[in-house]
C-alpha cells in the first residue's frame, strides 16, 4: 500500500486522471509496468514503443509465474483458473504465496491466492482514490517523499524474500553500479546495471555452489 501511495503521487504529478490511474491499478497489476507506462506517456513515446517498454518491464515476472503456478495447481484445477491467477503475480503476492502455500491444502490454494490477489488489487485501488482526494493539501515535497516509498518497498521486500546470497549480491551490485552507469551511459544505465549486476550475482552463485560441492 505504501508503494501505491508513491505511485498515486507520480500519477498526479504527471497529470494522469483519477479514473485512468485506478484503471491501471486494476488491469496492470505489477507496479513497475505502470511506472514505465506513465513515463512513456509523459515523454511522448509512440504507442508501440510504450507497449514494448511495458512488456519488457514485465518479462521478469515470467520466472515468478513459472515457480508459483505448479504450487497452486490442484488435482482439479483448470488451466483458465491458473491463467486468471497469473494476473495477480507481483512481488507482494508472490512473496506471501511462496511463504505460506505449503501450509494450505492443495485443493484450497487457488482460492487462497485469489483472495490475496483480489484484496491487494482492491485495497491499492482504494489507496489511489484516497491519495487523489487528499492531493490538494499535499505540498510537492510530500509527493517526492511518497514516491521514494516505491523503490524502498521493492528493495526491502526482495531482500527479505531472497532465498540465496546471490540475490543479495544482485541487489547490492545494482545499488552500486546504477549511479556509475547513469553517469557513463544514461540512456542504457538500467540495462547495463542489470547485465553486469546479474552476471556478478551469477558468478558468485557458481563459485559458492562449487565450493559447497567440493566439501
Amino acid at each position: 500500500m505504501s508503494s501505491f501511495v508513491g505511485f498515486a503521487g507520480l500519477a498526479i504529478e504527471s497529470d494522469i486522471k483519477l479514473d485512468q490511474t485506478v484503471f491501471m491499478t486494476v488491469v496492470i497489476w505489477a507496479l513497475p509496468a505502470k511506472v514505465v507506462l506513465i513515463g512513456a506517456a509523459t515523454s511522448g513515446a509512440t504507442l508501440p514503443a510504450a507497449a514494448l517498454a511495458v512488456a519488457l518491464s514485465s518479462v521478469r515476472l515470467m520466472p515468478m509465474v513459472v515457480a508459483l503456478l505448479p504450487e497452486l495447481q490442484g488435482p482439479r484445477t483448470r488451466r483458465i483458473t491458473l491463467l486468471f491467477l497469473s494476473h495477480f503475480v507481483a512481488v507482494t503476492a508472490w512473496v506471501m504465496a511462496m511463504e505460506e502455500l505449503h501450509k494450505i491444502p492443495r485443493d484450497l490454494r487457488t482460492s487462497y491466492f485469489a483472495g490475496i490477489g483480489m484484496v491487494l488489487v482492491g485495497a491499492n485501488a482504494l489507496v489511489v482514490v484516497i491519495v487523489y482526494m487528499l492531493s490538494a493539501s499535499f505540498p510537492p515535497i510530500v509527493f517526492a517523499a511518497l514516491f521514494m516509498l516505491t523503490p524502498m518497498y521493492f528493495l526491502t521486500s526482495l531482500w527479505r524474500s531472497a532465498r540465496e546470497k546471490a540475490g543479495h549480491i544482485a541487489m547490492i551490485a545494482g545499488l552500486v553500479l546504477f549511479p556509475i552507469f547513469h553517469g557513463v551511459a544514461p540512456g542504457y544505465d538500467l540495462l547495463l546495471t542489470g547485465l553486469v549486476g546479474g552476471a556478478c550475482a551469477f558468478i558468485f552463485h557458481r563459485i559458492q555452489r562449487n565450493h559447497l560441492e567440493a566439501k
